[in-house]
């Protein structure tokens, strides 16, 4: 017997697949000001969020907010142009709802991006740095509650959050494209505020390299569902610094456009490499 959680995902899932005539096993989700990947696309059906049965609405800037089936570098992708954030008043059953639909209509493996403030002072405005690890302790677990067995166990093992063989694999391609690429650690937060001075201190202590609002919540719902995870953050400001440095929405939007192309040529040939 379904539970009224399936019954939901179910319902959204075969909405999609009524629209789709393929499918994908490899799903990107876009974050603040990374949506023009998606113009790289040759895209066979797009989605408004706002059509989609119990999908939540992407209310922030920089998000488009559609949901699209299409080919890029030769391999069928679905992709995400938005996402959603608890801070934007989602439960975390709801910013995670789109990753269970994806793993019901077949999605093994989750390539996410982010835009992220730099903790580690080695990181300069436009870095990307793939994440290794994360720390959730500072946001809700989606995963409070009665447990969903359909998707996954009740105590899922979080020892290797993101997969290492992609990792490896985006390193190489790095290298390859002559593109400089940091690794470590993020840690997520609720937002919507930009982190105080000493939140700054604090993150870099407990061992962040960068920390952001999304990204996590997601993260652990796939691991749950048993994808494979990637995850690659743009540097888009610099909280540790000792002038008088104020960081608006809007230069973070700047600054990940204007490190796009570099993500655009990491997850393409990444995607080809995993098909």
């Amino acid at each position: 017997m379904s539970t009224p959680l399936m019954a939901t995902l179910e319902q959204t899932a075969k909405f999609i697949q009524s629209k789709a005539n393929a499918t994908a096993n490899t799903a990107i989700i876009l974050g603040s000001g990374l949506g023009n990947l998606s113009q790289q696309i040759t895209i066979d059906i797009a989605i408004n969020y706002s059509e989609i049965p119990n999908f939540p609405i992407s209310t922030v800037e920089g998000h488009k907010g559609r949901l699209i089936l299409g080919t890029l570098n030769g391999v069928k992708v679905w992709v995400m142009e938005g996402r959603f954030h608890f801070y934007e008043g989602y439960a975390p059953s709801q910013v995670v709802f789109p990753i269970r639909v994806l793993h019901l209509l077949g999605v093994k493996n989750l390539l996410l991006s982010n835009a992220a403030g730099g903790v580690n002072p080695n990181f300069q405005v436009g870095d990307l740095m793939i994440i290794n690890d994360h720390i959730s302790l500072f946001t809700p677990n989606p995963l409070l509650g009665k447990n969903e067995e359909a998707l996954g166990t009740r105590f899922p093992d979080m020892s290797e959050p993101y997969a290492h063989s992609f990792i490896e694999i985006a390193k190489k391609i790095a290298a390859q494209n002559h593109i400089k690429i940091f690794e470590g650690v993020y840690v997520g937060v609720t937002g919507p505020t930009f982190e105080t001075r000493s939140e700054y201190k604090l993150i870099k202590i407990v061992g962040g390299d960068l920390v952001g609002m999304s990204t996590v919540q997601e993260t652990i719902a796939a691991v749950h569902c048993g994808m494979k995870v990637f995850a690659v953050s743009v540097v888009t400001d610099l909280g540790i610094r000792e002038d008088n440095n104020i960081i608006t929405h809007h230069e973070v939007l700047e600054a990940a456009h204007a490190a796009e192309p570099k993500l655009t040529i990491l997850f393409s040939a990444l995607l080809k490499e995993i098909a």
